[in-house]
């Protein structure tokens, strides 16, 4: 996850939202029944990742678990869509952060691409290189200023095919970016792409991000925004920009739906109701 401005962050790390996220997907990793597996993710985290997790666990009930479930359901949709009838050969990571799925997921054929800032990519770069057993050719990465370059042109000048289709994974980025990025991120993809590209990402809802002060939610924007990552945008309903966007198949779950898809549990104390993943593209897969 790295979704921010360079000037809002310390150039010479990871962003630290990226650490907390790393450090959950640890601790799911861990587990007795873990709902995904990153053995580098310890590492990648370290310390620092570890400690804002253990800080993050007094605001926001069950957020290991939440982590896991965001993950574990954008996984299962790189696997559908990697693997027949519709045999996708391109993934592209967009703001990866510390992801690992290029190592994690990786298939026989299927090239992943990772896209981020220079500076973020580079330090990560530098913290795999550190990984005793981490495959250096997992991802071919792809750096990019998002304020000042055109992704889908790095992209292509990095081998990919926008010709054949894709999935893109937005994962833990849109609550930290203006709606008009987000539109023209959606629309870039839409026209730049084959018809049949997939986008995968989650959005926050309103309450989280403009709601009154609610003891948790409060909490829940101050320290993010404490790791310099302000959350500016949320919506209870992605399906007008998407459609402006030029998208015609969309899907949309809660987190309290993919929650019960993958455990069989559902729990209101979770409070699981501030976020949505989302499928859109253009075409549906496979029609």
């Amino acid at each position: 996850m790295s979704a921010v401005a360079p000037s809002e962050r310390n150039e010479r790390s990871a962003s630290q939202t990226a650490l907390l996220v790393a450090a959950y997907r640890a601790r799911v990793t861990r587990g007795a029944e873990p709902l995904i597996t990153d053995h580098w993710a310890e590492a990648l985290s370290g310390a620092e990742g570890a400690e804002l997790a253990r800080q993050f666990d007094a605001v926001m009930p069950a957020p290991e678990l939440w982590i896991a479930v965001r993950t574990a359901t954008l996984d299962h949709e790189i696997r559908r869509v990697t693997r027949a009838p519709l045999g996708f050969t391109q993934v592209v990571i967009l703001g990866a952060g510390l992801d690992t799925r290029a190592a994690r997921l990786h298939q026989r054929g299927v090239t992943y691409f990772e896209v981020d800032h220079p500076a973020t990519q580079r330090d990560k770069r530098n913290r795999l290189q550190k990984l005793a057993g981490y495959p250096s050719d997992a991802a071919t990465f792809v750096a990019c200023d998002f304020e000042h370059d055109d992704f889908l042109d790095a992209l292509v000048a990095a081998g990919f095919q926008a010709a054949a289709p894709a999935i893109f994974v937005w994962e833990g980025v849109t609550m930290y970016l203006p709606e008009p990025v987000i539109r023209s991120t959606v629309r870039r993809v839409t026209q730049g792409c084959h018809p049949q590209t997939l986008l995968a990402f989650d959005h926050f809802m309103k309450k989280l991000v403009y709601g009154p002060e609610r003891h948790k939610d409060e909490q829940t924007r101050q320290f993010v925004g404490k790791l310099g990552e302000r959350m500016v945008f949320g919506t209870n309903d992605i399906l007008p920009l998407l459609y402006e966007e030029g998208c015609r198949y969309v899907e949309s779950q809660s987190f309290d739906e993919a929650c019960l898809s993958l455990t069989g549990t559902y729990a209101r104390e979770r409070e699981f109701r501030f976020q949505r993943i989302v499928l859109a593209s253009r075409e549906r897969p496979g029609a």
